[in-house]
């Protein structure tokens, strides 16, 4: 195994949590692009340089920490939700410093780092990751908008002056990422370490319906053609007609809506919210896919209001690479001996995109209470070396 420093690694994900903290228990606040993201960006760029690495910032702020010649890409991402968890992404990108630094001290095989911009997705579905690996082309992404109307071509201005070309992926020889597992099975068995098998596949989209504004004193409920009653109606008869398609693991969320004009005394006119559904069958997702557009086309047809789409965004299911998967169980073994599992990922990450380009794989460790993408998201730091240790072992058989 690489001989990580364990409280060095601590150290260094603690200090990242610092920047943007939230004030909330141990939560950060550091979308895409914001001060925060920033700021986080040029600290570990600094990290990876006294770590003998070269840092190196891409047209839309991803992150490498670069050494010579082919080697292996480990890491993740630094961005987080509106209201994040300090571990989400981070824990990844500072457990691949942690391992490529010390097998630098230890004259072992050479390994490079990457912090994705905008996995979260600000403005897209892991926006960084898409981009570089060819999923999402570029002159697309910049057409994107978050939900305030900012462009993505405005936000990425912000790396600029540290911009340089893209990464060529050829220099890499496969993708590993850690991540903490961002649901309660770990943490419900007891276990300390998983192994990814495969990541589920998403889509993404926003709708919206358009009726009239009206006075909502004044307006007889059977003339009204009201936005947010739409939206209800859709969100119920989707749970009702999506019964016999889905399975126990499949999940679907409107998470975002913005009705105007969101004001106590008028029937809302107008509606547009986010349509999110992730399966681990591309086939599953395509069929979830015309039950919404029906449905939206009907309920609007019914209500005399009409329907537009945003763009489609999404990516399909990904199985991890076998080599590269042995490798971590092979650590898995050594560091929880009879304690770790193989499991499926429900969560979305940057390595989707990546196998793409190069062989994958992941490992996960507990979520406390299985909370993520919130401010109590946590892992008890026993957990966080113990996937430290994991990664550092795959490592070392490349």
């Amino acid at each position: 195994m690489i001989p990580v420093n364990a409280d060095r690694f601590l150290a260094d994900l603690h200090h990242l949590r610092s920047i943007g903290a939230a004030g909330v228990g141990k939560g950060v606040v550091r979308p895409a692009y914001t001060e925060a993201d920033i700021e986080a960006r040029k600290w570990l760029a600094e990290q990876m340089r006294a770590a003998g690495l070269t840092p190196h910032f891409d047209p839309v702020g991803n992150l490498f920490g670069l050494t010579d010649g082919p080697s292996l890409l480990m890491g993740s991402h630094s961005d987080s939700q509106p209201e994040g968890g300090w571990l989400d992404g981070a824990l990844g990108v500072i457990a691949a410093l942690e391992v490529a630094r010390a097998s630098r001290e230890a004259g072992g095989p050479p390994i490079s780092v990457v912090s994705f911009e905008d996995e979260e997705g600000r403005f897209g579905v892991t926006t960084g990751s898409a981009i570089w690996s060819g999923n999402l082309a570029l002159d697309k992404a910049d057409t994107l908008s978050d939900h305030g109307g900012l462009n993505f071509v405005e936000a990425r201005a912000a790396f600029a002056d540290l911009a340089g070309d893209f990464v060529d992926p050829s220099r890499f020889t496969g993708f590993v990422e850690m991540h903490i597992e961002q649901g309660p099975t770990l943490d419900t068995s007891g276990e300390q370490i998983g192994v990814v098998t495969d990541i589920v596949g998403i889509r993404d989209m926003r709708i919206t319906m358009e009726g009239q504004q009206n006075h909502a004193g004044t307006t007889p409920m059977h003339l009204r053609k009201d936005a947010f009653q739409a939206l209800s109606a859709f969100s119920t008869a989707i749970n009702d007609r999506f019964r016999n398609v889905v399975t126990p693991s499949t999940v679907w969320t409107i998470g975002h809506v913005s009705l105007h004009p969101n004001a106590s005394s008028i029937v809302p006119g107008k509606v547009t919210f986010s349509m999110q559904w992730r399966d681990g069958e591309s086939d599953r997702l395509s069929r979830m896919e015309q039950i919404i557009r029906d449905t939206a086309e009907e309920i609007a047809k019914e209500r005399g209001m009409t329907l537009s789409y945003g763009p489609m965004l999404g990516l399909e299911p990904v199985k991890m690479d076998e080599t590269l998967r042995a490798a971590l169980s092979k650590g898995a073994e050594t560091v929880a001996t009879g304690n770790w599992r193989n499991m499926p990922s429900g969560a979305l990450h940057d390595a989707t995109n990546v196998s793409k380009l190069m062989p994958v794989a992941m490992l996960f460790v507990p979520s406390i209470n299985g909370i993520s993408h919130d401010f109590a998201e946590d892992t008890a730091e026993a957990d966080l070396v113990a996937g430290l240790k994991v990664l550092a072992h795959a490592a070392a058989q490349r």
